[in-house]
């Protein structure tokens, strides 16, 4: 669980806080393997009996002062008693990972029930309103998958179009049975699924019908336009207008698995591949809301097409939650599908959203082995407290607020690289008083259930029955941090994470945006740049006055005296030239943007700092680097001399080798060259598969690289400026500030 703060010392008061004007947060990736400083937890296990403070509920943990029959709790200051159990278990107190490390991992007791039910359920569900190219991508993505798949897994195949078809696998030939959607559904089928199939013959074990799986896939053919015309009834003159009848099958797939999650199976996951926009039956997104008419009525296209069109989607969302399914949707499409409404459905039932505009360089199969081979948590529940002094504001990430409970999420599934951030407000007046010895305290508690391996398990049972089966294993893992206060602004500054404040700001901005318009978000960026340097400048001067210095009206835009607020206004420029923030009129597609939306809101601060400002760096040759970081500017390429640079941005890899470079090179860089093990170390450790390229400058179309050295270009996108860039960029927050301090 790594915890990462927007400022590592916290400001004393409101006052404090308003004139820094840092956001105040955290961003958390609960299920990481690791802590912000790179330890692992202290393993334990009788997590229930871990003592609770009977005021706010915190849990036991280092910064707690022990006494022989009672503990304080360093949240709060409650003096609790030690039950004649606690006592004796501390005793010894290292022989218990609560008081060996401020970040523990204990083993909860499950119930007979979840013991029984340690199967994990992948179901497929693929669109056959589709193409021959789309379904050749499914199946190797879906052979992938099953290569990734743990033992003892059950797979089911299902297929929607004007139909919705079950495949029966475990049989000597596949067999695949169809149930017409009705032209009017309201969401029901004239048929439950299971009066179609079994669920028994329709969740196949891995392990045993890996091949017939296979044929089943090989068997998919996509329906024919006239075939889901005449069933949709909506054919005019030739032209197909429906016959995806995308929500109905989904519907009817979660209420069919819903019947038996805790009997058949721990956790389901459904993966949903979609070729263009649901267009039949319930769940049909009307897709003609983009296109020309919104140049026609004056509506703003960046807010018009943000929000959902129906509730359908979310509404379904909480079905899934409550079967124990998560659904990932992948659409492969370059047509408007109208995310915005779809999202709902992935994002808040645990899954994830993922868009390729094609098939043919489409990293989906890699994807699809990368997502299902790293170990994820399930049923998880993520809790945050804090001091008395301070309480949470907002909460933003992908989960569900508990309808009962205030900071309390659940997720359905969370990966080790799945992030959630949360900014904080003052309780009261007085803030951190300076008369006090007690410090900032913040403890995040995550629980969670993991599938268990035979081996695993063995070490910590010996009964034979359980040597060849996964179990379930239900955990509870607590990280408590004690922060110091700043004294002065200083101080606040000095301590600042700018990829932390990034995260925030993306957040926030993404909120705005769907709220307001894409407008407001790019105006919201705008003003807390102009204010941030207005409020560091102001406490510079108040610096240079105390020093005997006279204050100018010089505006020191580039926070060279604070090398933590440095990257910053770097960081705003590029966020306002990202497609996150472009203007529709710019060509940016709503689709692409709500992916957007949904990959940034989800990735931890490092990553999220390289997909909004590459990483770019410079080699002399493939086994020796020049340079660790460059700005991402023209100028930067030619003054370095360098001949080769590797780009990183996140979902993009680019080598590129510029036109003067020495012929004698080897291009492509070989394989067992520093920039290539370099790559491939990235690569292992990305959530998603990055493309890569490689580029010869003078003898390539090198367009696509140099659409990444953003600094020469207008943050308007426009390009129509005298003097563009980074630099004309600066000069605008540097008269808003001026205007400010008017």
């Amino acid at each position: 669980m790594a915890v990462r703060a927007t400022v590592g010392r916290f400001p004393e008061n409101q006052e404090a806080l308003e004139s820094s004007g840092i956001p105040w947060g955290v961003t958390v990736t609960p299920f990481a393997g690791k802590d912000e400083n790179g330890s692992p937890p202290a393993y334990g296990s009788d997590g229930n009996l871990l003592p609770r403070c009977e005021n706010c509920w915190a849990y036991y943990n280092t910064f707690c002062d022990q006494e022989q029959w009672a503990w304080t709790c360093a949240l709060c200051g409650t003096l609790n008693g030690l039950s004649s159990q606690a006592i004796a278990r501390y005793s010894l107190p290292h022989s218990c990972a609560e008081n060996l490390s401020s970040f523990i991992d204990l083993e909860l007791p499950l119930d007979e029930s979840e013991e029984m039910q340690a199967r994990l359920v992948y179901v497929a569900a693929v669109d056959l309103s589709s193409s021959e190219e789309f379904l050749e991508l499914i199946k190797s993505a879906l052979l992938a998958a099953l290569e990734a798949l743990g033992p003892g897994s059950l797979f089911g195949l299902a297929t929607f179009s004007h139909k919705v078809g079950l495949f029966d696998v475990q049989g000597p030939i596949p067999v695949v049975k169809n149930v017409f959607i009705p032209p009017d559904s309201d969401g029901s089928l004239p048929i439950e699924l299971d009066d179609v199939m079994p669920l028994s013959s329709f969740l196949a074990p891995v392990d045993t019908c890996k091949d017939r799986i296979a044929s089943a896939l090989e068997a998919l053919k996509p329906t024919n336009s006239w075939e889901r015309t005449t069933a949709a009834g909506q054919g005019v003159d030739g032209v197909l207008l429906g016959g995806r009848g995308f929500g109905v099958a989904m519907e009817a797939l979660l209420n069919y698995l819903g019947s038996e999650y805790g009997n058949t199976f721990a956790l389901g996951r459904i993966f949903a591949f979609l070729s263009g926009p649901p267009d039949f039956g319930a769940g049909e997104l009307d897709t003609r809301r983009y296109g020309e008419q919104y140049a026609s009525k004056g509506e703003d296209a960046d807010l018009a097409l943000l929000p959902e069109q129906t509730p359908f989607y979310k509404d379904l969302a909480t079905v899934a939650v409550q079967a124990g399914v998560c659904v990932d949707i992948f659409a492969v499409t370059n047509e408007y599908t109208d995310l915005a409404s779809l999202k709902f459905l992935s994002i808040e039932s645990g899954g994830s959203l993922f868009l390729y505009t094609n098939t043919d360089n489409s990293t989906l199969p890699q994807d699809m082995y990368r997502m299902l081979s790293r170990p994820y948590a399930f049923n998880c529940v993520l809790r945050l407290r804090t001091s008395s002094e301070f309480k949470v504001g907002n909460s933003y990430g992908h989960f569900f607020p508990d309808p009962q409970y205030e900071n309390v999420q659940h997720i359905i599934c969370c990966d080790s690289f799945a992030t959630y951030a949360y900014d904080f407000d003052f309780a009261n007046d007085s803030g951190f008083s300076r008369h006090t010895t007690e410090l900032p305290m913040l403890q995040i508690a995550f629980q969670y259930t993991i599938v268990v391996p035979p081996d695993e398990l063995s070490k910590s049972t010996s009964s034979s029955a359980n040597r060849n089966k996964h179990s379930l294993q239900r955990r509870l893992r607590i990280h408590t941090l004690q922060f110091t206060t700043a004294h002065n602004i200083n101080e606040v500054y000095d301590s600042v994470d700018p990829d932390v404040v990034l995260s925030i700001l993306v957040h926030k901005v993404i909120l705005i945006s769907l709220e307001q318009g894409v407008r407001e978000g790019r105006v919201l960026l705008n003003d807390w740049l102009v204010l941030l340097t207005a409020r560091y400048n102001d406490a510079c001067k108040l610096l240079q006055f105390e020093r005997g210095n006279s204050a100018t009206a010089h505006v020191d835009v580039a926070f060279s005296q604070c090398p933590q607020l440095h990257p910053l206004p770097r960081l705003v420029f590029a966020l306002l030239r990202n497609p996150l923030l472009r203007l529709h009129e710019e060509g940016v597609h709503p689709d692409y943007r709500i992916y957007l939306q949904c990959l940034f809101s989800a990735l931890g601060p490092s990553s999220l700092h390289r997909a909004i400002y590459p990483i770019l760096t410079s080699f002399a040759t493939p086994d020796k680097q020049a340079f660790p970081r460059h700005s991402l500017s023209r100028a930067a390429l030619i003054t370095s001399g360098s001949p080769i640079f590797f780009l990183d941005a996140f979902t993009t890899l680019i080598v590129f080798y510029s036109s003067t470079a020495d012929p004698a090179l080897p291009f492509p860089p070989p394989q067992d060259c520093l920039l290539r093990t370099t790559i491939n170390k990235l690569k292992q450790e990305r959530c998603i598969t990055p493309t890569l390229m490689f580029i010869r400058g003078g003898q390539d179309d090198s367009t696509i690289f140099e659409n990444y050295l953003i600094e020469e270009q207008d943050v308007e996108g426009s390009g129509f400026t005298s003097v563009m860039g980074f630099v004309s960029f600066l000069e605008e927050i540097n008269h808003g500030v001026l205007e400010y301090l008017k």
